[in-house]
């Protein structure tokens, strides 16, 4: 079977081509969803990065050290 002949290529056409394909790419992006303010007594699981000393501190009275850090800043932060 034969093909039909494919008609040549213009500048026009590589040209509209090249500006579709640039404007997908540089398309913006839906701003991100605010963040929620956090429920009260909710916590949140972080990594956070501590001297040895001070994590010895905290955890030489036994469970609750975790607590007795979150009370710690807390204060620190006035609140």
């Amino acid at each position: 079977m034969s093909e039909t002949p494919r008609r040549p290529r213009t500048l026009n056409d590589a040209r509209t081509e090249a500006e579709a394909a640039f404007k997908k790419a540089t398309a913006k992006t839906a701003p991100p969803v605010p963040r929620q303010n956090a429920v009260p007594g909710v916590k949140e699981q972080v990594t956070l990065r501590i001297d040895q000393d001070v994590l010895e501190h905290f955890q030489a009275d036994g469970p609750g050290w975790q607590d007795r850090i979150n009370d710690a800043l807390r204060k620190a932060v006035g609140k």
